[in-house]
């Protein structure tokens, strides 16, 4: 049952308030990929959490949810991946092919390995 909890995605593991986004937006470090992009920005809540912004440019209704809840899988089977006590916001880019999750798990982790060999 624990395992259950370590892997969940719950409320308390985004970023849903606008000041929240904003302050990532002026204060976090920037990364790019071919179809992402993440910021990073510390915290002081002591958890990792996650925001995502997927904007009209990327396709309509279905897709862009689609991508969303392959990022929200990333986020929540790859925890280890992301710094802890940060926020972390993934933008997906305008023009975006459709991808299978094993595109996506290909560019977070080569994001989230710069990240932390920075």
């Amino acid at each position: 049952m624990n395992c259950l909890k370590t892997q969940s995605f719950r409320h308390a593991d985004r970023v849903t308030k606008k000041s929240g986004y904003q302050t990532i937006y002026k204060q976090g470090v920037r990364r790019n990929s071919q179809f992402f992009t993440i910021i990073t920005c510390g915290n002081t809540l002591g958890r990792k959490r996650l925001g995502i912004t997927v904007t009209k440019k990327a396709g309509n209704a279905v897709k862009r949810n689609r991508i969303k809840r392959l990022v929200r899988e990333f986020f929540r089977l790859n925890r280890s991946l992301f710094p802890q006590s940060h926020d972390i916001l993934v933008m997906a880019r305008k023009n975006m092919p459709p991808l299978t999750y094993r595109d996506v798990c290909k560019e977070l982790t080569k994001l989230f390995g710069r990240e932390a060999g920075r």
